[in-house]
């Protein structure tokens, strides 16, 4: 899965969608990649709760360090067995719902790559399956996991988020490390669950899914 997922929707709709309540000082970003702002859905005393995160955990190799570069970001969640994830993955403190409506793969040959859209026909909001920390490095982050794609996805990219069912989510919030190991290698969700908005807007664009949508109507139209 690349780094760039949407939520084409308001922050009424995610609160509705999750039961939960909502600050007044949270916003619906247009999209998100790693370093930037996104919601994610904690359980906090039995209650589920709203919050603007930063996407993407801490990461520095030791290659990294002793060439005396930054702290990179990383926000996808491939291997459990890394030693970035294997204590947090136990815990159910750190798991966390991502809201998304659409993630992105690039389409087309590079340096002239546009985005591909994947959304879930059944439900307009989903959730992704995530783990959630505060950092010395930045603050309260997020990542989300992934798993083998599924046919229709593997032509852009191998791996696919991992989407949960609303019966799933308690399972996800509150299980053990093999509840976790569970969902990240069951059978991938079916093709037919997707639908995918092939546009023709370069992948740094900022194009968020649903101006492509209505640029698509009215191209038809035309």
């Amino acid at each position: 899965m690349t780094r760039l997922y949407a939520v084409a929707t308001t922050v009424e709709e995610v609160a509705a969608r999750f039961d939960v309540d909502v600050a007044t000082d949270i916003a619906v970003p247009s999209e998100t990649v790693e370093g930037t702002q996104g919601l994610v859905v904690i359980e906090k005393d039995g209650l589920l709760l709203l919050k603007s995160l930063t996407w993407g955990f801490p990461r520095q190799t030791r290659e990294m360090r002793e060439s005396r570069e930054p702290v990179g970001r990383i926000g996808l969640v491939a291997d459990l067995t890394n030693p970035l994830w294997d204590r947090i993955v136990v815990a159910p403190r750190y798991r966390c719902l991502i809201p998304v409506t659409h993630f992105a793969n690039p389409d087309g040959p590079k340096g002239a790559r546009t985005r591909a859209w994947f959304s879930l026909t059944r439900q307009p909001i989903a959730a992704w399956a995530g783990f959630c920390r505060n950092t010395a490095e930045f603050g309260p982050v997020y990542a989300g996991m992934t798993a083998p794609a599924n046919d229709k996805i593997r032509p852009f990219n191998d791996r696919m988020p991992v989407l949960l069912d609303p019966g799933e989510w308690e399972r996800w919030l509150r299980g053990s490390i093999q509840d976790v190991i569970a969902f990240q290698f069951r059978e991938p969700r079916p093709s037919e669950d997707f639908d995918v908005l092939q546009t023709r807007d370069l992948w740094r664009s900022g194009v968020p899914p649903l101006q492509a949508m209505k640029a698509r109507v009215s191209s038809f139209r035309d």
